[in-house]
Formats: structure tokens, sequence, C-alpha cells
């Protein structure tokens, strides 16, 4: 990928899709990847997820031991970095330098490295140019931070999808595997070489939850505050507060707004 020249603050000129684009934003946690599944399947749509990107390159940085405070060597990494996504019925496979990646970038170091790494403003241009370009041409769900805001602020359908932050720490908890628990609860690293690891107490599992949530409320406050694109509903959003809402209720609330917005 080469480093693109254009300025990041330059709007995509609207034109007339056969296809639209689905932008879907909103907060850690709050579901967005499990939506833009769902509506990708429904509506015979690809699905990009461009928040793999961010953790694709954020990989790759730890890998190479780069700070994520230092933008220059981050972007000159970005430009020597082949990041590919293939769509596939669950999700994305994810493809860092022609390397299937897409279990490793969901580890919580490479969550944590993403979220810190995103805040640059040169790199985030350079991710916006990549993001443009894989789904310009419509018949897209694309999710992350700033797609109806920043990527693609002429997309046909904006949904901002978010919760109360204890009720994204809560779901995330409960989808994380007991394995992932047992090593947050473990500071000495008893649990690292144990195929099963021990039962945890309902004290530890009150501390895991609450280390969740907090985690959230920190990457909450990052992503609004950052410089360039920080989070927030697009002006034309639709905003789709999922705190007191099955899945269910939110697919199909999801689906409502999709084809609101479909040409007859």
């Amino acid at each position: 990928m080469a480093e693109p020249q254009a300025n990041p603050t330059t709007q995509p000129t609207s034109t007339r899709r056969e296809r639209p684009i689905i932008a879907i934003d909103g907060p850690a946690g709050a579901g967005k990847s499990t939506l833009a599944a769902h509506l990708a399947r429904r509506f015979g749509f690809l699905n990009l997820e461009t928040g793999a990107m961010y953790r694709a390159l954020a990989l790759k940085a730890i890998e190479n031991d780069y700070a994520f405070d230092d933008e220059a060597p981050l972007l000159d990494l970005a430009t020597r970095t082949t990041i590919t996504l293939q769509p596939q019925l669950e999700g994305n496979r994810v493809l860092l330098d022609g390397f299937d990646v897409s279990r490793r970038i969901r580890d919580s170091d490479v969550t944590s490295a993403a979220s810190q790494i995103s805040i640059h403003h040169n790199l985030r241009a350079w991710m916006v140019q990549q993001q443009r370009a894989l789904g310009q041409a419509g018949g897209v769900v694309m999710e992350g931070r700033d797609i109806g805001t920043a990527v693609f602020p002429d997309a046909e359908v904006k949904i901002f999808l978010d919760a109360a932050p204890e009720v994204r720490g809560n779901r995330r908890y409960r989808q994380a595997t007991p394995e992932s628990i047992a090593a947050a609860n473990s500071s000495d690293g008893t649990h690292a070489g144990r195929q099963v690891p021990d039962p945890l107490t309902a004290e530890q599992q009150r501390l895991a939850e609450e280390a969740v949530i907090r985690e959230l409320k920190e990457r909450d406050y990052r992503d609004r505050h950052r410089a360039q694109s920080p989070l927030q509903p697009a002006a034309d959003a639709v905003i789709l507060d999922s705190t007191s809402m099955t899945l269910d209720e939110v697919l199909a609330r999801a689906e409502e707004i999709v084809r609101s917005h479909l040409p007859k």
C-alpha cells in the first residue's frame, strides 16, 4: 500500500451507486461486528471490518517493538505493510503481509495497542484512504468509529450503535473464554502453562468484569477525545441504543433502518 497524498479531511465525491454503503459506527463492545455481519448476510453485501486494519497494524507494531505514541515510525511501518480483508460468512479473514492473523488480532494486547495507535492524525488519514478504496463502489457494510463521519460521509445508510458501558462490559465479559478471564486475574503467570484454568471465585469474577468495564470506559474517553475523527454520531445517523434491547431486537431494528433507506 502506498502512502496517500490526499488531505484526510477531503470527502469522497458522491456518485450514484447501484448498491449502497451501510456505515455502522459506535463505541467498543457495542456489537458492531455482529450487526455488520448480520446485515451483510441479510442483504447480500460484503462485510468489511475496518477496525481489523488497525488491529493488524498494531500487531505488526507489537511484533517489531514499535512505540505506540511515536507516529512517524508507525506511519512508515504502515506504508510497508499489506493488510488484506477477505470477507467470509462470519466476519473477515485478515491477512497481514500474507499471513492469516484473524485470531491473533482479537487478543487483548492487540486490542489495546490498536486503540492507542488509532489516535494519530496522519496514520488515521492513511487508513481512511485504504478504507475508501475498499468500499467506494458500494454494496458493503463497513463498521468502525468514524465510517459515517470521516470515511464515507456520503454513505446511504448510517447507524450509530451504542449502549451503556456497563452493559457493553458485561456482554464482553460473558463472551470471554475461561482461559482469558483466568489469565487476566493471574498476576504471577501461574495459569500460563495450564490447559484448564482454576475456577474463578465470585470475587475474582466480579473484579474481572469491573476491569473489562473500566477498560471500555478508558477506551471510550480516548476515542471521543482524539483530535482526528473523534467518536461521534454523524448528523444524519440513526442512533440505535441497545442498552435495553435483546440481540434479536437490535438486528430487527437495524434491518428496518436499512430497508427505509434502500431504493424502492
